[in-house]
């Protein structure tokens, strides 16, 4: 829901202002949270650094690919950087069954035929949406992957924190660096902040997942969000899609399902 309705809000508002507007939003819930228990652990907030510059980028590109793109083609591509995680945990030692790993082909194969048609459309901006979800997946990925680690490694909420940390300073400097606006209409405020807490709530139910099984799997379980994205698109949207897309989309959506239920 929240990268529905983050997408929705950066096709009229500055994609800059969404993302730091709703972090900011998400981050006052954890300052919250930390006061009340009062407890920092270091190693943890650390890993949630690592996982906020990845988190930073990736969020960023995510939305601006969802303003320019097709929400169901643009999604189910992020989707797929759930391969990123899964790859490093089973480097480490970690040993998913054979369907889980054959969906991991199926999810990468399914984005590949979504992101060709999507590249031949008239747009080039339909090209560049495709890009920047390519982008967005690694990024993404990389967040997961750290996001899981410092919260079965160590403290969910310090790796939380340390998470909104690190995407919110990135998203700043980088706001400065292209002198983007950052001020969001007060009519809309309400809205951004939404998605800012259903981020947060999303990644806190992913930290907790984490530390109650293999994290190649939980990373891949929690990258189901492009389902409710297409219905939502569909629904909401009218948003149609080619045989050629549907079926890349499919495809992606089967990859990540079969990963989840190895």
């Amino acid at each position: 829901m929240a990268d529905f309705s983050g997408g929705s809000l950066t096709k009229r508002l500055p994609t800059f202002a969404v993302t730091v507007v709703s972090q900011g939003a998400g981050f006052a819930v954890l300052l919250v949270a930390l006061a009340v228990r009062g407890d920092l652990g270091g190693g943890s907030f650390a890993l949630g650094l690592a996982a906020g510059a990845g988190g930073g980028v990736g969020l960023a590109a995510f939305y601006r690919a969802l303003s320019l793109g097709t929400m169901s083609v643009v999604s189910p591509i992020a989707a797929c950087g759930a391969v990123v995680p899964f790859a490093v945990s089973v480097a480490t030692g970690e040993r998913p069954s054979g369907l889980a790993v054959a969906g991991a082909g199926l999810a990468l194969g399914g984005a590949v035929l979504a992101s060709l048609e999507e590249r031949r459309a008239a747009s080039p901006e339909r090209a560049r949406a495709v890009l920047l979800a390519v982008v967005a997946a690694g990024a993404l990925g990389l967040f997961v992957y750290f996001l899981g680690l410092g919260s079965r490694e160590g403290d969910a909420l310090s790796t939380l924190v340390g998470a909104r940390v690190g995407s919110l300073s990135l998203l700043v400097v980088l706001a400065l660096a292209r002198s983007a606006p950052l001020r969001v209409p007060r009519v809309s405020l309400a809205a951004v902040a939404a998605v800012g807490l259903a981020d947060v709530t999303a990644n806190a139910l992913f930290a907790y997942a984490s530390g109650h099984g293999l994290l190649a799997l939980v990373s891949v379980l929690g990258s189901l969000y492009p389902v409710v994205t297409v219905l939502l698109a569909h629904v909401l949207l009218g948003e149609r899609l080619t045989r050629p897309q549907q079926l890349g989309v499919g495809v992606a959506l089967v990859g990540v399902a079969a990963i989840a239920g190895g």
